[in-house]
């Protein structure tokens, strides 16, 4: 899709595939898309609190998510409701699919948190990468999945890193 058809729409549904099953389809607001970088700004779409030890997303909590036409991973700032930085939470997934008002994004089960302070970073869900099959069913897609959960570990342990991908 290009860039000036992207810019027509101004409401789109988030829609997080896993397993060949949507996980969740949220509403978001499309913040900008070049024809390859897709901004969306979206609030905590999850139910009341979860809490994962490291951070808690709760209502009122808003998303600024980036995602890529072309990159293995889905970059979030996640930002309390009264604006106060919490941290970045990243998801490995295919590259995204934008079809008019729809962005879909397959989920690969890695992950990765980097505190707001930048003093945590945090590789998340290897139990379950493992678990899912991948690297059985699609090595190449697995492959470009933990290649991804490395660029992404670089860049969030180094200053600046990860908000020089969403400039």
């Amino acid at each position: 899709m290009s860039a000036n058809s992207a810019e027509t729409t101004r409401q789109l549904d988030v829609v997080l595939v896993k397993a060949g099953r949507t996980k969740i389809r949220y509403p978001a607001e499309l913040v900008g898309d070049d024809g390859n970088h897709i901004t969306v700004r979206a609030a905590w779409a999850g139910e009341g609190v979860r809490d994962f030890g490291f951070v808690r997303f709760e209502p009122g909590d808003v998303f600024t998510e980036h995602y890529w036409r072309d990159r293995w991973y889905a970059v979030k700032e996640v930002r309390a409701a009264d604006g106060t930085l919490k941290g970045w939470y990243c998801d490995i997934t295919r590259p995204a699919l934008r079809s008019g008002a729809e962005l879909v994004v397959e989920d690969l089960d890695l992950d990765l948190w980097r505190s707001a302070d930048g003093t945590e970073v945090l590789r998340l869900d290897e139990d379950e990468f493992a678990e899912s099959g991948l690297a059985q069913t699609d090595p190449e897609a697995a492959g470009a999945a933990m290649r991804a959960l490395d660029e992404l570990e670089v860049l969030a342990s180094a200053d600046g890193g990860l908000e020089s991908l969403l400039a």
